[in-house]
């Protein structure tokens, strides 16, 4: 039996690092600028997040969601789209309210992204689960 990867102390080193990003303690850095080492920082840490999720949502190491290592893509497709739908109403929703001053000036560029990708993955594993890319005939 393979031993699952080891997810937890991944996904807190991420949650620290992504944590840090709203107060000021990052040092200046050689480009003399704490906002950038702040934001550096916070990127490592969704790195880390995401390398957590994926070793805790799959039991493997790697980084790539492919198709072949989803228990149910014909329906996990869907949660995967309707998380970045949900990333794309928090962008709106930061972007149009008070929250916009008090949160990193790059949250919602962060979280857009974030959605993108889930979205873009979702939708390629619908085309290739239940739309025109699921069977080949052998007419074609």
């Amino acid at each position: 039996m393979a031993t699952v990867p080891e997810w937890r102390w991944v996904t807190v080193a991420g949650l620290v690092m992504v944590a840090q990003t709203m107060v000021d303690l990052a040092p200046e850095g050689p480009w003399g600028a704490s906002s950038f080492t702040r934001g550096l920082i916070g990127l490592c840490g969704l790195c880390c997040l995401y390398i957590g999720w994926f070793r805790f949502t799959f039991r493997q190491s790697g980084i790539i969601p492919s198709i072949n290592r989803w228990r149910q893509p014909e329906k996990s497709w869907k949660l995967v789209f309707g998380f970045s739908l949900v990333c794309i109403m928090l962008v709106y929703g930061i972007n149009n309210s008070d929250l916009k001053d008090t949160l990193p000036e790059t949250s919602g560029m962060i979280l857009l992204l974030i959605a993108s990708l889930s979205m873009l993955n979702a939708i390629y594993v619908g085309l290739v689960v239940s739309g025109p890319l699921s069977k080949i005939t052998e007419e074609e």
